[in-house]
């Protein structure tokens, strides 16, 4: 998997490239989200536009960022949904927990609302 960090703002914006699966994307996923952390960037944007492929792993993965995300008082939000994963968001009703945005300026707006 590839991805590319940039800030906009206080907003850390991760874009994910590739396949996010066991052994693969998931970890690194991770140690993007907690490097941010780190940074102390505590509002996230993933953005999933180039991810082809996300398995359950990557899907645990995920909802654990956004987790360890809240635990430290940030939050974490997506962005350009690719259909695939929005179907598995919409059938394991994950698609609630998360906010889910098309546009990357109403998604960074979002933030300071």
């Amino acid at each position: 998997m590839k991805s590319t960090v940039r800030d906009v703002g206080n907003v850390r914006v991760i874009a994910l490239e590739g396949k996010i699966t066991i052994g693969a994307g998931d970890v690194q996923m991770r140690s993007l989200v907690e490097s941010a952390l780190a940074d102390g960037r505590t509002k996230i944007l993933l953005d999933l536009k180039g991810v082809s492929h996300i398995d359950s792993s990557g899907i645990g993965e995920m909802v654990g960022c956004y987790t360890t995300v809240a635990r430290r008082g940030g939050s974490m939000k997506l962005l350009n949904l690719p259909p695939k994963i929005n179907d598995i968001l919409q059938v394991t009703q994950l698609i609630t927990v998360f906010d889910v945005f098309d546009n990357e300026a109403e998604a960074l707006s979002s933030f300071s609302s």
